[in-house]
Formats: C-alpha cells, sequence, structure tokens
C-alpha cells in the first residue's frame, strides 16, 4: 500500500477553507480531507482559489496551502465563484507549469510519488494541461492523476475523452457512479467523509438549552441551500400535516440566500404556519434556544450564520434533522447527524450510509404525508429514537475520514499501475 513515506499530497479545488473560497460542500472536503491526510503524516498542498488578501502561501493544521488566481480574484470580491470563467483560464495558464516545477518535480527527487487530486469541472481541463507538461518533462510516470466529481454541475463542458486519458476520474456514491455512466463514464467510488473530531460525545448541557426551549414534542431542524433539489416543500407541508393531527411540530431551519427561500416561506404561510425570522446573531446554543424562546410559530427561520460548533448541538437536540433531498449526491448533513447522535431523515439517492429504520429514517417520496408519518412515529416510539441515535454513531464513524483515506491509497495502487507510475527506486 503507498503511504506517507511513499507519497506527496496535492489537492486542487476552486474552493477551500478561507470565507471567501467556501460556498458549499466542497469547501469543507477539501480542507478536512486535506487535514486528515495532513494528520496521517501525508505531505499535503492544497492549491485553491483563496482570498486575495491572504498570503499567496501559508501552513495550517499541516496542511500547504496555496491560494491561486489572487490577483484575478481581486477584480471579484464576491467570491470564488464571481469571474469564474476568468479564474479557469488563470488555473489553465499557469497552474500546470507550477504543480510540475513546484511540487512533482521536488518530490520525485525525494523519491516520492504525487498524487494529484482534482475537484469538479473546472478543473478538469487543467488534469489535461498538467499531464502534458509533465509528460514534456519526463515526469509523468511520477504523478498519479484522478479526478473528483462531487455533483453533475458543468458535465456538459468536460471533454471527457481527454479527462479519461490523462486521469483516473472517481465520485462519492454508487448513485453518482450510476448517473455518470450516461455521460459514457464509470467511475470509481471514494466516499465523502467526516472528521474523527465529529464523533466526540456533544455538550449535553447545550442539547439541553435547545431542547428546553423548543416548546414542542417534535423539533424538525432543516439546514443547506435554497433548492428545489432539498425538498423544503415537503419538509414544511409535513409540519402543517403534523399540526392538523394535533402534534404541535416546530421547524427550526437555516437556509442560504438564494431567492427560492421566498418561495419556501409563502409556501408555509399559504398552509396556515406562522413563520418567525431571526436575525440576531447566533453564538452558541443559548442563541439558539433564544430563537425558540421567543416565539410559538411553527417555523423558525434563522437568518445569520450557523457557528461550527453550534450545529451538531441542534442535530442532537432535534427529534428529526430533514435532509430528505430529491438528488443528493452523497448526503453530507445525513452522515453528521448521525455522527452527532442525531436522527436523520434522509432521501434515498447518494446517502449510501444509511440504513432504512435501522440508523437513520429514509424517505422514498416526495409525498408529505410520507415524511410526516415518518416524524409521527418518532414522536410515539421513544425506543426507535434510542436505537436509531445509538447505531447512527457506531456506524458513522465507519466514515470517518481516516478510514476513507485508508480506502483511497488502497485503490491507488491499482490508479498508478493503470496510469503507469510507480515511485522512484
Amino acid at each position: 500500500m503507498l503511504g506517507a513515506d511513499t507519497i506527496e499530497v496535492v489537492m486542487v479545488s476552486f474552493e477551500g477553507p478561507d470565507q471567501y473560497s467556501q460556498a458549499g460542500g466542497l469547501g469543507v472536503r477539501a480542507k478536512e480531507l486535506c487535514r486528515a491526510l495532513a494528520a496521517m503524516d501525508v505531505p499535503t498542498t492544497l492549491v485553491f482559489v483563496g482570498d486575495p488578501e491572504r498570503p499567496f502561501e501559508e501552513t495550517d493544521r499541516g496542511v500547504h496551502l496555496v491560494r491561486w488566481a489572487q490577483q484575478v480574484s481581486r477584480r471579484y470580491p464576491a467570491g470564488v465563484y464571481q469571474g469564474e470563467h476568468d479564474k479557469i483560464a488563470d488555473v489553465c495558464a499557469s497552474l500546470p507549469r507550477y504543480l510540475a516545477d513546484e511540487m512533482v518535480a521536488p518530490a520525485a527527487s525525494r523519491r516520492r510519488l504525487t498524487v494529484l487530486l482534482a475537484e469538479e469541472w473546472q478543473t478538469a481541463t487543467a488534469c489535461t494541461l498538467v499531464s502534458d507538461v509533465l509528460e514534456a518533462r519526463g515526469l509523468r510516470d511520477r504523478c498519479a492523476v484522478l479526478w473528483n466529481a462531487n455533483n453533475l454541475f458543468g458535465f456538459e463542458r468536460i471533454d471527457w475523452a481527454a479527462l479519461q486519458r490523462v486521469a483516473t476520474v472517481t465520485t462519492v456514491s454508487r448513485y453518482m457512479k450510476l448517473l455518470m455512466r450516461q455521460w459514457g463514464v464509470n467511475p470509481l467510488v471514494i466516499p465523502n467523509g467526516i472528521p474523527s473530531e465529529s464523533l466526540r460525545p456533544v455538550n449535553k448541557g447545550a442539547v439541553r438549552t435547545i431542547r428546553d426551549a423548543s416548546q414542542t414534542p417534535c423539533l424538525a431542524f432543516k439546514i443547506g441551500r435554497f433548492s428545489e433539489d432539498k425538498r423544503w416543500h415537503q419538509a414544511v407541508a409535513s409540519i402543517a400535516d403534523l399540526r392538523r393531527h394535533g402534534v404541535a411540530a416546530r421547524l427550526l431551519l437555516r437556509g442560504g440566500i438564494e431567492p427560492y427561500g421566498g418561495q419556501v416561506l409563502e409556501h408555509a404561510r399559504s398552509l396556515g404556519l406562522d413563520v418567525s425570522d431571526w436575525a440576531e446573531p447566533v453564538r452558541d446554543a443559548a442563541g439558539v434556544a433564544a430563537a425558540l424562546a421567543a416565539t410559538d410559530a411553527a417555523l423558525v427561520n434563522l437568518r445569520s450564520f450557523l457557528p461550527d460548533a453550534v450545529v451538531p448541538q441542534i442535530y442532537a437536540a432535534s427529534d428529526a434533522v430533514l435532509a430528505n433531498s430529491g438528488h443528493e449526491p452523497f448526503g453530507l448533513v445525513g452522515l453528521e447527524t448521525m455522527a452527532a447522535g442525531g436522527v436523520a431523515c434522509v432521501g434515498a439517492t447518494g446517502e449510501e450510509y444509511a440504513r432504512p429504520y435501522a440508523n437513520a429514517v429514509v424517505v422514498e417520496t416526495e409525498d408529505p404525508a410520507e415524511l410526516a408519518s415518518a416524524l409521527r412515529g418518532l414522536v410515539e416510539r421513544p425506543e426507535l429514537v434510542e436505537r436509531l441515535r445509538r447505531n447512527a454513531r457506531r456506524d458513522a464513524a465507519e466514515f470517518s475520514w481516516p478510514h476513507v483515506i485508508d480506502g483511497l491509497l488502497e485503490r491507488l495502487r491499482f490508479v498508478s499501475e493503470h496510469q503507469g507510475v510507480s515511485a522512484p527506486a
């Protein structure tokens, strides 16, 4: 097996750990995967489109950070995807030579193999160009190139024949693998993961604070982008269904800035649900409790940022976390909920960590009545809830980054042989 004494990893991703560079789950994946590799003593570099006002290079949690296209990003201060095409052009024009000369060649001189992990459609062309430069430098057999798809965005812009000639294509679930077969691609499946820290016990006092303030036998929580794929309307309608049948259920929600959010809240009101907007800062569990206790509205809409430490506390305090998407390449929220000892209600697409009524609730349709029925069962059967919470934490541990990386390193044996790559003797 390839390991810390034989490889160096370079990840190339648009998103990364800077606030400027985070727009979704990719930034979390890039940050946590690289940190986990570094913690296993694998020399790791993350190249990303970073904050233009921060240093070009620095080290964070053992990861060598390289912020690319900063001169372009200064013209686009709103975030990583503003001026996206100009940034892609900059990556393609200058990054391949940098990777060859500053990453692969020095690693080869240290008798190490470079593993290049590229993420999403924005880096597909760069993979081809990197391979060309390495070939010209006589270094192609010293670098294994993998390109990963976390979703289907931008697939129509990828030259799949060129990409598959130079890179091993990977994805995050068997569900995504099936969807990608329609593009003539048969990727390897390497799942997403969660940090080992996610499995630490959640602060019981914080959980009790939120729970006591909820004023309901059924507190549901939903977090994510305001997108139709996330089935927000189903979540809202299930709360209305429960309340019509005498269960005073409430939904705590934290969406994004997408316009669809207005439709979601209007749909809630059309179903007779009161909506309370909470714009005060939420710094800890007490802030969440204040939002819940300030009103008896069925929906409490958190409009301020939620700190990372608070989110697992909400997961654990809720009777159910509604990650009921109709299309989810992997479904990180459901897995994070399980790690916190919460009850995840997930969809039936890429959430392959979920076993129906063994460690989670799996919602098969978009019918609000199905979700409402599942929530009613959680209220009526505390012994079921206890079993789900216990099994959830146990099973989530199998998806910690160290376990996922162990499988990745085993896969690298095949990838290296397939690409004709070997560590220097």
